[in-house]
């Protein structure tokens, strides 16, 4: 692809789009960028963010539209601009070397490479003058253009040895198997996760120290025990992000995370992905949790935010930006005086004091006299019928602020995680829409016999896109019983398999073999290296998805193809799964599905006792209902409930009291 600036209204995402006018010669990822390095001997500048990155604004503002920063890039190195949410690939192969080099990471990402695309330095933000013991962004790119020149057998000497490491983490599952999926202790593994996240679990709820990240998929994993100690820190967690600063108190929808440890202070920006995720978690969970059913409303109001403020034609938005006119967060934070002309416009006088209160607006606050709303203490979570007015009165004269920007990248994995979070809400409107979404991805971001990554079916999809949409079709056929749903998700599989499998494919005739799911297609060929994501983030790892998938469809299918392959998904992490389970938690729930897996079969239309399996989300299992073609219904009475495990039914079942007593048995 030529320079961004040359197809400036060719480029479907808003983060490139406005870098297309730097005084930077920004180009974007690809085989053109990588020859034009080679061709004119220079390394590459290479730049990785995204459209609602706080910190990735202020380094474009001081750095690359500055004249003589950008004659340094434009003289000495071919400047690469990459959103890292369409390529995520591209993201996850040089921040791992931003990790290696310097221990940590983050965006913006800046990494220098020689023309074939190696790293041989990293790091993130660069200020554009020294500042506090850090180097300035000019003078670093003198001294490494300098050593371009000088010093290039030392710099090369570095991309060496810095791809030897990157190397060695690709190929890091090879190393782990130690033993058959099947002699893996998965109640070991569950307990030790269980501990792991009771001491990380803290006063303030979640896990670790700040930045604190909400991490959805720990509080899954955490939420299914049943103690006091768990089910305490589950509560302390989801009451503490729902009640304060990470929520949005009057347009609902999470921040992407909390500056401070108590979720006071959030960083801005918000992400369909948070959403989806944290608003499946919130469903569960109130079901799973005694006494909590203000989560399910917590959950509704956020997909309902996503659906008012992100939907698009192709489907759901990628973010909300965290800056609204130039400032970040101005959009959301509020004075008391603000709060008192908003509701005496109204005609709400009477409410200001109450307001102020309930969502604790102080007279002063430490973000330069501006606060982060958030619910009192000793207020009801959910905003009474008394302050309804006053709170869409809020929302009315908040909305004439300067608002986010809007990154309308349709991500097909995020959108899938969507699909997944509204039918788990088992309401009928939702349900209806995430079945619409699921039929419109596969248009807009299936062209041919490819799959894409966004809705201008320009990049790739990645393997966590592929399994993503996948496992959302099989929740699709557990909500409808329809085979349709069922024949897309192992078509999905199938595609997995072919473009993303590491080896040969396991089969029930040879399964140990293969090495793991690579993150990007075998159809880009633009990497030096193709990256596996093993390890869960703040989404869940391909490798994860992929098990997940496969062991899903083993269940619902009966075929032993696809148990191999979630066996052999399994074994590869079984080490990670038996000594580090709270690093692979989504491999060691798919370990679940592929080892003690459930099948729970009500033939027939919508029943009574399907519902209350719904109702229940019992962990690691399938729902088969209808009268389609999956072999568990065949010979099989409607109206009728069979719970199954390895091959082996317990009685029969036609009251909900008898088939809840089988359920909880399960889970003892």
């Amino acid at each position: 692809m030529p320079l961004l600036r040359d197809v400036r209204d060719q480029l479907g995402s808003p983060y490139l789009r406005e870098h297309a006018d730097n005084p930077v010669q920004w180009w974007a990822w690809g085989a053109d960028a990588l020859a034009a390095a080679a061709a004119r001997d220079q390394p590459i500048f290479l730049s990785i963010g995204y459209a609602a990155c706080h910190w990735c604004h202020v380094m474009a503002h001081e750095s690359f539209t500055q004249p003589a920063i950008a004659t340094l890039l434009n003289e000495s190195f071919v400047s690469i601009k990459v959103d890292r949410e369409e390529r995520p690939d591209v993201d996850a192969l040089y921040m791992s070397a931003a990790q290696l080099m310097t221990g940590r990471g983050g965006w913006p990402l800046s990494v220098f490479l020689l023309p074939d695309g190696r790293p041989f330095m990293a790091g993130t933000y660069y200020p554009p003058d020294d500042r506090g013991g850090e180097i300035g962004f000019p003078r670093l790119l003198r001294a490494l253009a300098n050593a371009w020149v000088v010093q290039r057998d030392a710099v090369a000497a570095q991309a060496d040895e810095l791809m030897d490491a990157l190397t060695h983490d690709v190929t890091f599952a090879d190393h782990l198997v130690s033993a058959p999926a099947t002699a893996l202790d998965l109640v070991a593994a569950r307990s030790r996760l269980r501990d792991r996240l009771i001491r990380l679990c803290d006063a303030d709820g979640g896990f670790g120290p700040s930045p604190k990240f909400p991490r959805a998929r720990l509080i899954d994993a955490l939420s299914e025990f049943h103690d006091d100690e768990a089910q305490a820190a589950v509560t302390r967690t989801l009451d503490a992000m729902a009640r304060r600063g990470l929520y949005d108190h009057l347009d609902a929808g999470f921040a992407r995370y909390s500056v401070d440890a108590a979720w006071r202070v959030p960083h801005f920006e918000k992400m369909l992905s948070d959403q989806a995720l944290l608003a499946r978690t919130y469903f569960w969970a109130a079901r799973r949790v005694a006494g909590h059913p203000q989560w399910h409303e917590v959950a509704r109001a956020t997909l309902q935010f996503c659906l008012d403020e992100l939907a698009t034609p192709d489907g759901l938005a990628s973010s909300l930006d965290a800056d609204a006119g130039g400032v970040e967060g101005s959009h959301v934070t509020w004075r008391p005086e603000e709060v008192g002309d908003a509701l005496r416009a109204a005609g709400l006088a009477d409410d200001i004091p109450r307001a102020l209160a309930r969502w604790s607006i102080p007279s002063s606050a430490a973000l330069d006299g501006r606060t982060v709303p958030a619910v009192a203490e000793g207020e009801p979570l959910l905003t009474p019928d008394s302050l309804l007015a006053a709170r869409a009165a809020l929302r009315e004269w908040r909305a004439r602020r300067p608002q986010p920007r809007r990154d309308d990248k349709v991500v097909l994995e995020w959108n899938a995680y969507f699909a997944s979070a509204c039918l788990a809400s088992n309401e009928g409107p939702l349900i209806a829409y995430a079945l619409d979404l699921l039929t419109s991805l596969a248009t807009t971001h299936r062209h041919g016999a490819q799959w894409w990554r966004t809705q201008f079916t320009d990049v790739h999809a990645t393997a966590a896109d592929v399994a993503a949409l996948g496992d959302a079709m099989v929740d699709a056929y557990e909500a409808t019983g329809s085979d349709e749903w069922l024949t897309r998700a192992v078509d999905l599989a199938n595609y997995l398999f072919a473009h993303h499998w590491d080896g040969d494919v396991p089969s029930a005739a040879n399964p140990h073999v293969g090495h793991g799911v690579f993150t990007s297609s075998d159809l880009a060929d633009d990497l030096p290296l193709r990256p596996k994501d093993l390890f869960d983030g703040v989404t869940p790892s391909s490798h994860g998805l992929s098990a997940r998938l496969s062991a899903r469809l083993a269940l619902c299918t009966g075929d032993p193809d696809w148990t191999a392959r979630a066996h052999r998904l399994s074994e590869l992490v079984g080490g990670l799964l038996r000594d580090h389970p709270d690093l692979v938690v989504d491999s060691l729930d798919a370990a679940g599905f592929t080892l003690e897996g459930v099948e729970i079969v009500v033939p027939g239309a919508a029943h009574p006792l399907s519902d209350h399996v719904r109702w229940r989300a019992v962990p690691r299992s399938v729902l088969v209902v209808g009268t389609g073609s999956s072999p568990l219904l065949i010979g099989r009475t409607t109206g009728v409930a069979y719970v199954c495990r390895a091959g082996v039914c317990a009685r029969p079942v036609q009251s909900v009291t008898d088939l809840d007593e089988q359920l909880r048995a399960l889970e003892a």
